[in-house]
């Protein structure tokens, strides 16, 4: 499996932007976020696959915005108009098939914490 290191989570008020980054040790099909809430299950954020073809959480749609560059296996994720119920463990996921964010098959970093304030 691809080694998966997130970077620049941290704790912002409501409504101001945070970016995270993670870096890849290897080749990726596909690559995503995954957010993990306080007592709640890992869930899709985001995914993007290597020609830049993008799916959305509908509850990140329109607010956050996925990129990734495929020369340097790198993975951001821009999240502007923040909420406080974006607060959670984000991860970076890594996934050699297909980008669904319902599918198995994904690994993940070890995740950064990211904390919206009211």
């Amino acid at each position: 499996h691809v080694q998966l290191v997130e970077s620049g989570g941290g704790s912002v008020q409501a409504g101001r932007p945070l970016t995270l980054s993670c870096a890849a040790s290897g080749y990726t099909i596909c690559m995503g976020w995954f957010l993990q809430g306080p007592g709640q299950d890992r869930v899709g954020v985001a995914s993007i696959d290597r020609i830049g073809r993008t799916t959305y959480a509908p509850s990140v749609k329109g607010r956050f915005t996925i990129s990734r560059n495929n020369a340097q296996n790198t993975l951001s994720l821009r999240m502007d108009s923040l909420k406080p119920e974006d607060t959670a463990v984000y991860y970076c996921a890594a996934n050699p098939i297909y980008c669904a964010l319902s599918g198995s098959d994904w690994s993940w970093g070890q995740g950064t914490q990211v904390t919206v304030s009211s």
